[in-house]
């Protein structure tokens, strides 16, 4: 299984808030595609650079979750059916090497 960072700007119609139910309906989407989200992160709502589809801004939640690599096409295909979804991104979640702490050159001598 892999780590997938998911990005969903849904539509919210001019609200400040988006329905806690859709955000509930996007996890349960993923768990049923086969995937375990780890993170929810609600962005809240931000204006776009540009109008788009008459459209001004949009809510934005970020999901992390585990899952094996069928599950984003299964997921990519669900969502072109969702009308409140208005785009998203799936990227592979790469962890960064994990560093070793630096030893401290000891001279030999004890202080007291």
């Amino acid at each position: 299984m892999k780590t997938y960072e998911g990005l969903f700007i849904l539509d919210d119609g001019g609200k400040e808030e988006v329905s806690k139910e859709l955000v509930d309906k996007l996890q349960k989407s993923i768990e049923h595609a086969g995937g375990r989200v780890d993170k929810v992160q609600r962005m809240g709502a931000r204006p776009f650079a540009r109008d788009t589809r008459k459209r001004s801004s949009g809510f934005y939640v970020n999901f992390i979750f585990d899952a094996p690599s069928t599950t984003i096409a299964e997921l990519d295909a669900k969502l072109h059916l969702e009308t409140e979804v208005f785009r998203w991104q799936f990227t592979e979640a790469i962890e960064p090497p994990v560093r070793k702490p630096r030893k401290i050159p000891t001279t030999g001598v004890v202080e007291k």
